[in-house]
């Protein structure tokens, strides 16, 4: 059970968009759940118009969670916002519509505490199958997802979900968090990890370990191909040489290549590149040819 909300080792984040009874139900697996970890609960309501927090006013462990209100800014930096106010050493990003076994957090912690990886996350697996999971991520050749499969030891993995990872708080703030220009939603967990891994920072899955996920119908946001071909465009500029900028414009689809490359740049794509381009220990090449991505 949870020792402490005053000087947590954790704090969990879990951004929220019109999530109906899932927070809740969230909610009440994570308390439910054994662990020997002190931990804090930030929940970061991103204007949701469903009243799906409004019932942490009753709540009875309302003393264990911090709610915060945004104004509709996003999936990546509803996240940036919950790590601002988190007290925790450790950060677990979590979606707000998961189901949670024992001792889940104190075995993701394990692994950074023994300095075998930087960020870690778990199997994911369909609440509704739990039989089908998936054990981080990797990129198709199109920069879609795949999923990876299940190991016997911790193993690196070219994508950490953003359903669901541990990171020290330290470094997360080394690499500026998720990024702070993305549009609304699409890419976030992608750049996260590329950066991560283009800084020098290693990303892991412990299949070991594996939580529950609501794979929900229909989408909390409301995106648009050019929002979500913007921070593809703005992912390309941060990271990538010019020849693969080149080709995720050919990637664009439903919008103007040329009008969403003009809006990246008009918003300061460069200077971030040339920030980013000084920090990195690795360069993209390497990053996809150490994962065998063929893009």
């Amino acid at each position: 059970m949870m020792k402490s909300y005053s000087s947590p080792t954790i704090s969990i984040i879990f951004p929220a968009k019109n999530e109906g009874e899932n927070v809740k139900n969230t909610l009440h697996s994570l308390f439910a759940a054994r662990s020997n970890q002190h931990y804090e609960v930030i929940i970061v309501d991103d204007n949701s118009s469903d009243g799906c927090c409004d019932f942490l006013n009753h709540y009875p462990k309302r003393n264990r969670v911090l709610l915060i209100r945004t104004a509709g800014i996003g999936a990546a930096n509803a996240r940036n916002e919950g790590a601002k106010h988190a007290k925790g050493k450790y950060l677990i990003f979590c979606d707000a519509h998961l189901y949670f076994e024992h001792y889940w957090m104190d075995q993701l912690l394990d692994a950074l505490k023994h300095e075998e990886t930087d960020a870690v996350c778990p199997g994911i697996a369909d609440a509704d199958n739990p039989s089908s999971a998936g054990y981080g991520q990797t990129l198709k050749h199109n920069l879609s997802i795949k999923w990876g499969s299940k190991s016997t030891s911790l193993k690196d993995t070219a994508i950490l979900p953003g359903g669901c990872f541990i990171i020290p708080k330290s470094i997360f703030n080394k690499v500026g968090g998720f990024e702070r220009s993305f549009k609304t939603w699409g890419f976030e967990d992608i750049e996260f990890s590329i950066k991560m891994w283009l800084f020098g920072y290693r990303c892991s899955v412990l299949s070991s370990v594996k939580v529950l996920h609501i794979f929900r119908k229909s989408h909390p946001y409301q995106i648009s191909k050019d929002h979500i071909n913007y921070n593809m465009m703005r992912m390309a500029y941060a990271h990538f040489h010019t020849s693969r900028i080149k080709r995720c414009k050919k990637l664009i689809k439903k919008s103007d290549p040329m009008k969403i490359e003009k809006m990246v740049l008009k918003d300061g794509a460069l200077n971030q590149r040339n920030a980013y381009f000084k920090q990195r220990v690795h360069d993209d090449n390497w990053y996809f040819q150490r994962f065998g991505i063929p893009f």
